[in-house]
């Protein structure tokens, strides 16, 4: 049997850039290594994002005439890229407005939700090409959600345009308004950014493989049904090490304003590094030959900003001058990673 291949990535708003760099020069060696032209999305059995992942994930996942990926990695970061500047944009007025984002959003969805659209059309969750699991949560009924490509095609309640689950899962407090979006039979939802609970979704990922027949998604091949972590390949990236201090003096007496922008920074990182403690010490009580099919990706900022709002000219350059650079750093272990995920094909 063949492993199932995940990929999982992180949220981290502008900060994106780096795993979709990452990402960009990986394809390349994936393709390399299977003396192929296929996209990212195409070597994975799974893909999984919160947030800015979560948008990636979705580029990833678009079908093409073909019925492979349509995008490739390349196409995926350059949404960032090219239009990072004018999603996180706002005028002097929207500044003074929302007070720092204390009395309402920072920013303004429309130019996000324009792009959305145009990379998603009006496809729906059910034609992705891979399994998929994108995370939000409904502040309405209060639960986590998890937009998946399976339940998509078993229940209309549970499909919905490709681009408002994108909107959904990026809807970051304090950045942007909560997405209020419906699923193909008309049902509503009020949602937020999957980063509240699950910022790192690779648990949820493998959760979400544990149930799934594969061998559905993929008729006639040699993927295992309801894997286990030992029929698991797990690749999942962060969106840059954040190594911002807080002191003891500068918040022993701090209220609810000053905790506001560091308690949100604080609950994604850790939400991060836990979950990737969880499954590297699931993946060592496996089989030695196993253990190393779980590989976490945390790169460095170097000298990028580490907000995630921080999109002015010079900072995408730094996110995309520290994905590049983690690249040249870590090139034999991607090397190695690439390997592993063409011999699961």
């Amino acid at each position: 049997m063949k492993k199932i291949r995940i990929l999982s990535i992180d949220g981290g708003g502008i900060r994106g850039i780096i795993p979709g760099t990452i990402l960009a020069e990986f394809e390349k060696i994936l393709q390399r290594h299977s003396n192929s032209t296929k996209k990212i999305g195409d070597y994975f059995d799974m893909i999984a994002g919160t947030s800015t992942g979560g948008i990636l994930a979705c580029i990833y996942l678009m079908p093409g005439d073909d019925g492979n990926a349509k995008y490739s990695a390349q196409d995926a970061v350059n949404l960032y890229i090219k239009n990072g500047h004018t999603i996180f944009a706002r005028s002097f007025v929207q500044k003074v407005g929302s007070l720092g984002g204390i009395s309402h959003q920072k920013y303004s969805q429309d130019q996000l939700y324009k792009l959305l659209t145009t990379y998603f059309g009006d496809v729906t969750l059910d034609k992705v090409i891979k399994p998929s699991l994108i995370t939000s949560y409904e502040i309405t009924d209060r639960k986590a959600v998890f937009f998946t490509s399976a339940d998509a095609r078993a229940d209309p309640m549970d499909n919905f345009y490709v681009r408002d689950v994108a909107r959904a899962t990026s809807a970051a407090p304090t950045y942007f308004s909560p997405a209020h979006i419906k699923s193909m039979n008309g049902q509503s939802f009020a949602l937020i950014d999957g980063g509240v609970f699950a910022n790192n979704p690779a648990l949820c990922a493998y959760a979400e493989a544990r149930k799934l027949e594969f061998s559905k998604f993929f008729k006639g091949s040699l993927k295992k049904d309801k894997p286990t972590a030992a029929d698991m390949f797990i690749l999942s990236l962060g969106t840059g090490s954040v190594q911002k201090r807080y002191s003891y003096d500068g918040f022993k007496n701090a209220g609810e304003i000053k905790w506001l922008e560091p308690i949100i920074d604080i609950l994604m990182s850790g939400n991060s590094e836990t979950v990737a403690y969880q499954l590297r010490q699931m993946y060592l009580t496996l089989e030695p030959e196993n253990q190393k099919n779980y590989y976490r990706l945390e790169p460095g900022l170097k000298e990028a900003c580490s907000e995630m709002d921080e999109a002015t000219p010079e900072n995408i350059q730094n996110l995309y001058q520290a994905g590049l650079t983690f690249v040249h750093d870590k090139k034999d272990l991607l090397e190695e990673i690439a390997q592993k995920i063409v011999e699961n094909e």
